[in-house]
């Protein structure tokens, strides 16, 4: 079974909590969802190897550490993924970014895929599947199915909050994909939406309704 990471440093829940407040205007939505990627990516990348190289100081020759030959590829769920991409990047510039379009259907709850599109490469990668909410689960099933299907065999999923719905749901269809996230909510509403939650984060990002 998949193993859930939860993010519990203090800079990362307190900046939850301020994206929580309603209070929060879509700029200080939109930097504190790239700071906590940010955050998130430390995390998710704590297990990548590395090799001992020499390197010359102004110094001196000494010994360090370099990754080894890690390639990553960023798959931010459309819309509100876009706002993880810049905190990803930022501790990973030569990451290749796709994006996959799914939104939920507001009647059935259901996945409704809209566009895709991911590196060529994406097998020989390890790819980064972000989405703020992991809310019902169905939209990370399909985005970590499309991923699977063109190759993608690394596979982890970045979100900031999750209800144990998704979570279960994840797990059931894609038991070898980990989850790294800021927290687990109590559970979704009739509408599908997580609780306590943070409201839309698609919305909250780009001022929208």
């Amino acid at each position: 079974m998949s193993a859930i990471h939860v993010i519990e440093h203090p800079l990362v829940q307190h900046k939850l909590t301020l994206m929580r407040d309603e209070r929060t205007g879509p700029k200080e939505f939109r930097e504190l969802l790239e700071e906590i990627s940010m955050l998130i990516t430390y995390e998710v990348t704590r297990d990548f190897p590395v090799e001992t190289v020499e390197v010359r100081t102004p110094l001196t020759t000494t010994t360090g550490k370099a990754l080894v030959g890690k390639k990553v590829a960023v798959v931010p769920i459309l819309r509100a993924g876009l706002g993880m991409v810049g905190g990803v990047l930022q501790l990973i510039p030569a990451a290749k970014v796709g994006h996959i379009g799914i939104y939920r259907d507001p009647e059935t709850l259901r996945p409704v895929e809209y566009y895709c599109k991911v590196p060529t490469d994406i097998a020989e990668r390890d790819v980064l599947i972000c989405d703020p909410m992991l809310a019902t689960g169905g939209s990370v099933v399909e985005a970590v199915r499309y991923v699977k299907n063109r190759g993608g065999r690394s596979i982890r999923v970045m979100a900031l909050i999750a209800a144990p719905e998704g979570l279960r749901a994840l797990q059931e269809h894609h038991p070898d994909v980990d989850v790294y996230l800021a927290a687990v909510d109590e559970r979704l509403d009739s509408h599908g939406y997580i609780l306590p939650g943070l409201g839309d984060a698609g919305d909250r990002l780009y001022g929208t309704r």
